[in-house]
Formats: structure tokens, sequence, C-alpha cells
């Protein structure tokens, strides 16, 4: 596990150079990549909420089955989790959209 974390560090390390090129006309015909990023980073961000939402979800369901007198604390810690989650996807939505540029002409 070791070796294999050091060649990948090593890899990441050894290949940054290769995009310090000077930017020209290659740069300018290389395309508009920019919606392909934005859209990964979203179902990253979506994904990853995701996740956590579902941990959230189990935790309070846990947390229900141990003391269900504590009900109703539990149940507004988890509306204000899941909305946290949530409006953090949302905000990643929004930067998203602000950032990129228009979207490309099909």
């Amino acid at each position: 596990m070791r070796k294999l974390l050091f060649f990948i560090s090593a890899a990441l390390l050894l290949a940054s150079p290769a995009y310090a090129q000077a930017g020209g006309a290659a740069a300018a015909a290389s395309g508009n990549w920019n919606w392909s990023f934005a859209a990964l980073g979203l179902g990253f961000a979506v994904g990853l909420a995701a996740l956590g939402q579902s941990r959230v979800a189990s935790s309070v369901a846990e947390g229900m089955a141990r003391n269900p007198s504590a009900r109703p604390g539990i149940q507004l810690a988890l509306f204000l989790g899941l909305a946290f989650i949530e409006s953090l996807v949302l905000f990643i939505w929004v930067m998203i959209f602000l950032n990129v540029p228009a979207a490309p002409k099909l």
C-alpha cells in the first residue's frame, strides 16, 4: 500500500510540468471543456451529499430506536442536517453556473 501511494504521488508530481506550456493557438482551439468539468464536479457533489444524507438518516433511525422519547429533538436535528447538506449542493450548483461561461451553441 505504501509503495502504491508513493508511486501515485510521484506520478502526480512528475506529470505537473507537462501542463506548464505556453498558451496560444492550441489553447484556443482546445474547445470548451468547462461544462464537462462543471458537470463532473456537480455529479461528485451530489453523490457525496447523497452519501451524507443516507448516513444522517441511518443515524437518526438508530437514535430513535434507542431512545424513542427523544424523537422530537432528533427529528429537528434530522431536518436541519438534511437542509444544510442540500444547501451545500445548491450552493455548488449556483457557483458552477456563475463561474462557467455561457453554454456552447450546439
